[in-house]
């Protein structure tokens, strides 16, 4: 993916694009923007993320999760479409937002139904939270303690928690009859003629729901348990559409296997 590890102290001297990194787990937001740096071929250095170093976190703001991509000294992007337009900028060639301005429209409001507050991506982990907190984590999800964290950090409410998977089986929906119409008309991406960043985010989110084979995507086995975690109408509505669609980004565009 042209990129290689290196440490604080080097990517504080080092010019050009650095990204700090969750190490040993296929973040998906992590994962997104990695994919589309490798799109783009650009060059960049990976920092894995050090909960303990407070250089580290003076350096990205604070940021104690998900990427944070900082391009020679210019202000750490966070978000994750801080980080795609700063790739569109960095590398305009091949554009992964359309120039058409409604489709630009849709490709940027189906992104935020994946990555952002209450977006796919994040109504799953809360309901990874929920099964984690249940029954002494009987029901899979996230290792009780883990799900405790999280639930704090991101807002869970036991009371809400039916909203979380009505959320998830919605958005899971809508994606694949997304993908039908396009299909049918012989489109190979979710918006338009061409990929865009929507479908560099989808594949990579489908992890949160059916982690690559171990070949492909090496991680800590209850990290695997925790994703693979599918109630029956979570499970039912994993369309083989999102997964072949998955498939095909990571064989055409991503690369694999992961480097974590």
């Amino acid at each position: 993916m042209g990129f290689e590890f290196i440490g604080i102290d080097e990517a504080l001297q080092r010019p050009g694009l650095r990204m700090v990194v969750v190490g040993g787990i296929p973040s998906p937001w992590g994962e997104a923007a990695k994919g589309i740096f490798h799109i783009k071929g650009l060059d960049w250095a990976a920092v894995r993320l050090d909960y303990t170093s407070d250089v580290l976190k003076q350096w990205t703001g604070g940021r104690r999760d998900g990427p944070v991509a900082i391009y020679n000294d210019e202000a750490p992007r966070h978000a994750w479409d801080q980080i795609l337009l700063l790739a569109e900028r960095l590398a305009p060639q091949p554009a992964l937002l359309p120039a058409e301005a409604a489709e630009r429209a849709l490709v940027m409001g189906w992104a935020h139904e994946i990555c952002g507050e209450g977006g796919l991506g994040w109504m799953r982990r809360l309901q990874l939270v929920h099964s984690g907190l249940q029954n002494g984590g009987a029901l899979g999800g996230f290792a009780p303690q883990a799900a405790a964290y999280l639930g704090r950090k991101y807002g869970y409410r036991a009371s809400e928690a039916p909203h979380y998977g009505e959320r998830v089986v919605a958005l899971l929906h809508g994606l694949a009859e997304q993908l039908k119409r396009q299909r049918a008309a012989g489109r190979p991406g979710l918006i338009g003629e061409s990929i865009t960043a929507v479908d560099v985010y989808l594949a990579t989110f489908m992890g949160l729901f059916r982690p690559l084979p171990p070949e492909h995507g090496a991680m800590d086995e209850a990290t695997r348990q925790a994703f693979s975690t599918l109630d029956e109408a979570t499970a039912a509505a994993l369309a083989p559409e999102l997964l072949a669609h998955r498939d095909a980004m990571y064989r055409q565009w991503l690369g694999l296997p992961l480097r974590l």
